[in-house]
C-alpha cells in the first residue's frame, strides 16, 4: 500500500480519549436528490437545506467544517420500492427517506494515506485534505492527506498525530499511511449553530 497510491479516504480507528473505535454512528438525513455523490470515508457537514438541516459532502481542502465521516447510507429505492443500504450515496438519488450513517465523534482518530512521503518531522503538524472523486466501483473515498502542506498553520483542517507502522506502511514510504484527527472546525464544538 505504501509504495503505490491507493487512497481510501478517512477510516475511523479510535478516539484520542483512549477507547478503540466502536462503530457508533449517528443517522442524519440527506436531501432528496442531493446532486453530489458521497463515498465511504468522505468528510460530511451539516447544511441548512431549507426547511431542513441535512448532511452533505464537505468539499473543503484548506478548511473543513465537518460533522464527521460518512460510513454509508440507506433509503427506499425509488425504482424497486425496496429498503437499500449502500456504501455510497449516488448523486441525485430521489428518495424522501435518505439517511446517512456518520461517525460524529469530534475527537475521532482516522487512518488516511498521504499523497506523498511523510517523515518524522511531520508529526504534530497540520495539513490540508486533497479531495478526489471516489471509486464508484467499490463506493469508497479517494481523499488523501496533502502532506506537502504540513505546517504549523492553525487553520489547516487535519492534525497528523501518529504514523501507521506495519507491513503495509512505514514512516517515509512513498505514500505514507498516517493517523489524523480534526484540527479545527468540527460542528459539534462550534458555538455558532446551523441556520
Amino acid at each position: 500500500m505504501s509504495s503505490t497510491a491507493t487512497p481510501f479516504g478517512s477510516r475511523p480507528v479510535g478516539t484520542i480519549v483512549g477507547s478503540p473505535y466502536q462503530g457508533k454512528v449517528t443517522h442524519y438525513k440527506i436531501k432528496n436528490a442531493y446532486a453530489t455523490s458521497i463515498f465511504y470515508g468522505d468528510i460530511v457537514k451539516w447544511a441548512d437545506n431549507n426547511p431542513n438541516t441535512t448532511v452533505e459532502k464537505d468539499t473543503g481542502t484548506a478548511t473543513l467544517t465537518p460533522i464527521g465521516v460518512f460510513l454509508g447510507c440507506a433509503y427506499t429505492d425509488p425504482s424497486t420500492g425496496q429498503f437499500t443500504p449502500n456504501q455510497m450515496y449516488t448523486a441525485s438519488t430521489a428518495a424522501d427517506d435518505l439517511v446517512a450513517y456518520v461517525a460524529t465523534d469530534p475527537f475521532i482518530k482516522m487512518q488516511m494515506q498521504c499523497n506523498g512521503a511523510a517523515d518524522q518531522d511531520d508529526l504534530g503538524k497540520n495539513c490540508n485534505i486533497v479531495q478526489t472523486a471516489g471509486s464508484t466501483a467499490i463506493g469508497t473515498s479517494k481523499n488523501t492527506v496533502g502532506i506537502s502542506t504540513a505546517a504549523t498553520t492553525a487553520t489547516l483542517p487535519l492534525k497528523l498525530i501518529e504514523f501507521v507502522d506495519g507491513p503495509d506502511s512505514t514512516v517515509g514510504d512513498a505514500y505514507t499511511d498516517v493517523i489524523v484527527m480534526f484540527n479545527v472546525g468540527h460542528q459539534l464544538l462550534n458555538t455558532t449553530g446551523i441556520g
